[in-house]
């Protein structure tokens, strides 16, 4: 069984992104220029000379400098780069200690710190491996000396400053390290750091930038020609994250963007990239437990060193933005959302302004899309990126709206979520297939400042992806019902839906943990009651399970490959076997706990979820009998809500994301669900295209296949165990 497992693996590793892509070894120098804070905005020919003409010889990218804290200090960033993986130092963190130096080298005091008390096990983890092959390292400042110390704290060649070197000493390591901290250090206080960095003046940004670069260009004149540089911006220094600075002059490299299959972008790297990308220069084997991969310069050039510069500041400046509104945002969608279930009841249950509820509701369902198809513009190389994102968003939200309400499909009660639906699966399904770049810098999606996600399918997508898709797919199983074909009606789930899960966990495209687990039981609950069988607890439980099931294989297929062209899903089987995974399932499910209390996310769930058991045990009272309308029209429709809600609350319990993901698939299908109520119910008891007809007693039962011969019809809204969804059919 392993060695088919094996050979399968084999062969999708030639279809898979990034298989190809491990680290090519080496045998050169190279030399790591750390300046922690550096930004792309920093750099210009006549304050930083030194460094724009590195920049001009070397492949440029941005850094995202994330490790476990929201904003990253100096000491962790040196850290990580120790240990491969993303490290913390705990409460001391701030500049990195300086070492003690000896006859040999030098020694960082209290190392034993890091292993036993602050749990960063990883720790020496590049010296380690640096020592195994045989090899020295050389570090200049304390933060390099922290980078390349071994296991036990020590590092083989110590200088505390450029000023210390010659090109004699710079010659007996291969493995070299320079600490450039002129950014910091000046402004720290009793060993803290400020509180943020626009604390600083332009004087003395502009001072500490001039020292930092006559560092680096003294070093740079000193380094022997076989020597690949790295220079990273490494680190933040006080209380907003940014993207840094990272340059590579390596071969023919010069004028082209920067990036690593860790991120899956051409112009994207994180910190765990640097300790494999040394390694790999050097001809030093990768240890198993290094997350990142070699940095590689992309395909893309970059026109230029200021054209470079611009694009990879308004990538930052695009990442601030989203960060700072992503508060903002989902409380005004939380707002909007309990604003909109508040009216609605009151309206409803008087039978007042059906219309506008209706035009309100497809509104509010076709904003999430909105926030990615915002990405088609280049709202953040605007003077007012604010603006522009706010507008652009609420303009895409306003014409789906309209397409969806004045189109030819607006008379049919499930036109305007057909298109609403169809809409958001095709832009989410593409933008996967396209490398994921709408749902980068989008509020609803992730962003390389934060850190936490940086391609593939991110929770919320995962949420409405999965909501739209299982919608979608019952309206159409709804059409294939109206022409008496069960079976090609829950074919049609079945395949859209597994189509769109597979997509969504596959490594390298939308490579989606969690969301694998959820999607699977709301497609089989799903394609069930369609089929007109019954959903037990039991089977809900074995569907449940299968989804992780299918998800663990997808990881161990993933785990076979390389270890640089692994995605998280591989890495996680690899936790698995070293015992590793249950702390980061621990540390997910206290992320997950933590939105439960999110003032943001669960109004929405509070409200929809009141909403609907309201309606649904009072319909007459509470919405005028719109969502058995709904159902009535369409028991498909019924289904596919089902399922959603199934995957909402699977998919809250998994990812870490939480309560996110059931509230943002709420936020997509109640709406539209209402929205067809009301045109069912605006509709009378005409006959529809579902085959409901109005007998003459004006109580609506459903013809054809769904209900058993016998059974009683739909009577007065009431949400029994025989409705035709969770009985068999004929």
């Amino acid at each position: 069984m392993r060695r088919t497992l094996v050979a399968f693996a084999l062969i999708l590793s030639a279809l898979w992104p990034g298989a190809a892509q491990a680290a090519a070894q080496t045998d050169e120098r190279v030399v790591l220029i750390g300046v922690p804070g550096l930004q792309w905005s920093d750099l210009s020919p006549g304050i930083t000379p030194n460094l724009w003409r590195l920049a001009g010889q070397s492949a440029a990218g941005s850094l995202s400098v994330r490790t476990v804290g929201r904003v990253t200090c100096p000491y962790d960033a040196w850290l990580t780069v120790s240990a491969g993986t993303r490290s913390a130092v705990g409460y001391g963190c701030g500049l990195s200690p300086a070492p003690d130096p000896g006859p040999t080298g030098a020694v960082i005091p209290g190392y034993g710190y890091l292993h036993e008390v602050a749990g960063q096990k990883g720790a020496g983890t590049l010296g380690e491996a640096v020592h195994a092959a045989g090899q020295c390292t050389l570090a200049i400042g304390p933060g390099a000396a922290l980078a390349l110390a071994d296991r036990t704290g020590k590092v083989d060649v110590y200088a505390s400053s450029p000023a210390q070197l010659d090109a004699g000493l710079l010659t007996r390591c291969r493995v070299i390290a320079a600490d450039v901290d002129d950014l910091i250090r000046p402004y720290v206080a009793a060993g803290r750091l400020p509180a943020a960095e626009e604390q600083l003046t332009p004087r003395q940004r502009t001072t500490a930038l001039r020292l930092a670069d006559a560092k680096v260009g003294a070093l740079l004149s000193v380094l022997p020609e076989d020597a690949g540089v790295l220079l990273a911006g490494l680190s933040d220094h006080g209380g907003t994250p940014h993207l840094r600075v990272a340059m590579m002059r390596h071969g023919d490299v010069s004028g082209r963007f920067l990036g690593a299959a860790s991120t899956h972008r051409e112009d994207i790297t994180i910190l765990p990239d640097i300790t494999a990308t040394m390694l790999s220069m050097t001809g030093v084997p990768v240890p198993a437990t290094v997350i990142g991969v070699p940095w590689q310069a992309g395909e893309s050039r970059t026109g230029g060193t200021e054209a470079a510069r611009v694009e990879l500041k308004n990538a930052d400046v695009a990442g601030q933005m989203i960060r700072e509104m992503g508060g903002i945002f989902f409380t005004a969608v939380a707002v909007l959302q309990v604003a909109f279930y508040v009216v609605a009841f009151l309206l409803l249950r008087r039978r007042r302004g059906l219309p506008g509820v209706r035009v309100a509701a497809v509104a509010l369902a076709s904003l999430p899309v909105a926030t990615y198809l915002v990405n088609l513009t280049p709202w953040h190389h605007t003077g007012t990126p604010m603006l522009a994102l706010v507008g652009g968003i609420a303009g895409f939200a306003l014409l789906l709206a309209a397409a969806a309400l004045a189109g030819p499909w607006r008379r049919s009660p499930l036109g305007p979520l057909t298109v609403v639906t169809g809409v958001t699966a095709a832009v989410l399904g593409g933008d996967l297939l396209t490398g994921t770049t709408l749902q980068l810098n989008s509020v609803m999606g992730y962003t390389a400042v934060v850190g936490a996600r940086y391609y593939g399918l991110g929770n919320i997508p995962f949420a409405l992806f999965a909501t739209s898709v299982l919608l979608l797919a019952a309206t159409i199983a709804h059409r294939l019902t109206r022409l008496d074909r069960g079976r090609a009606a829950v074919a049609a789930v079945v395949v859209l839906g597994c189509a769109a899960m597979i997509l969504g966990g596959w490594p390298g495209v939308g490579s989606d943990f969690g969301g694998v687990i959820a999607f699977v039981p709301g497609i089989a609950v799903t394609a069930l009651l369609i089929g007109g069988q019954r959903v037990s607890l039991v089977k809900l439980g074995a569907f449940c399970v299968a989804g992780g099931v299918t998800v663990m294989t997808i990881a161990y297929l993933d785990y076979m490959r390389p270890p640089a062209s692994q995605t998280h899903l591989g890495r996680f089987v690899g936790q698995v076997f070293t015992g590793e995974a249950l702390d980061v399932i621990l540390r997910k499910l206290g992320a997950m706990l933590s939105t439960l209390l999110s003032p943001n996310l669960m109004p929405i769930v509070i409200a929809a979820f009141a909403f609907l058991i309201y309606a649904l045990l009072r319909p007459e009272a509470a919405s005028a009998g719109i969502l058995p309308a709904a159902f009535t029209h369409s028991p498909a429709l019924k289904a596919g809500l089902i399922g959603t809600l199934i995957s909402g609350v699977v998919g809250m319990l998994v990812n870490d994301s939480g309560a996110a993901v059931l509230s943002m698939a709420l936020a997509l299908g109640v709406p539209l669900t209402l929205s067809v109520g009301i045109r069912a119910l605006n509709d009378g008891p005409a006959p529809d295209e579902a085959g409901l007809r109005a007998p003459d007693d004006g109580t609506p039962h459903r013809t054809g296949a769904g209900v058993p011969e016998g059974e009683a019809p739909y009577e007065g809204g009431q949400d029994s165990a025989s409705s035709s969804l969770v009985s068999r059919s004929n």
